[in-house]
């Protein structure tokens, strides 16, 4: 097993009592899976993400990816966890401007210290932006940002692929376009992918759907 998450129970203070989003939310993906996470917005799919990821603690309950509870870890065990094993697709593409697309698309490998075994020209291709690569992100419209931000999450070749409602800020044809090729990536490279959105639509095309609402996580 991948990633086995036990028990998550995650609260914030509200005006006039703590508002709880997660209540022992429990599952698990091996290698290979591809798991929608669903909700209204709210409800705590980017907190569940964010707990997964080690960017948000925990009130209680464990996170154990590849055996180790990354509950448990210091600042710099996450950091090199996310830079080794777990890539995050953001909703704000969080692209880095100052770089152009060939730039972008090999930094998470560059820290990870693989960016000789990326292919650039496969992966530009497969993502549409073959003709783009000294382009800046500021030049480009938001679903090919978004392909930037996809290639450079799988370009590292991580174990794991979070992808928090990535589609969200694109139209309806553009983000099926980018979901479909995250999709195609990441089985292709045989990441798991745990992709939080809203779009029940969307969702249909993964292995497994999980619903997060008031706390609870239902398959």
């Amino acid at each position: 097993m991948l990633l086995d998450v036990h028990g998550l129970r995650k609260a914030f203070p509200g005006s006039e009592r703590q508002i709880t989003v997660l209540d022992g939310v429990s599952l698990s993906l091996d290698a290979g899976d591809v798991v929608a996470l669903t909700g209204e917005s709210g409800s705590g799919k980017s907190t569940l993400l964010h707990i997964i990821a080690g960017l948000e603690p925990t009130d209680d309950g464990s996170v154990l990816f590849d055996g180790e509870d990354i509950c448990l870890m210091d600042d710099g065990g996450r950091a090199a966890l996310r830079r080794n094993s777990i890539s995050i697709v953001f909703q704000q593409f969080n692209l880095i401007p100052s770089l152009n697309v060939r730039q972008n698309l090999v930094f998470h490998a560059r820290l990870a210290g693989r960016a000789a075994s990326v292919d650039l020209p496969a992966l530009a291709t497969s993502l549409g932006l073959a003709d783009h690569l000294e382009k800046f992100p500021e030049d480009l419209s938001g679903g090919e940002q978004q392909r930037v931000a996809i290639g450079r999450a799988v370009a590292s070749e991580p174990k794991l692929v979070l992808a928090d409602e990535p589609t969200g800020n694109l139209d309806e044809d553009t983000g099926q376009a980018v979901y479909d090729l995250l999709l195609a990536l990441a089985r292709r490279t045989g990441a798991a992918l745990l992709i939080a959105t809203h779009s029940m639509r969307l969702a249909g095309a993964a292995d497994r759907r999980m619903h997060l609402s008031h706390g609870k996580l239902t398959e």
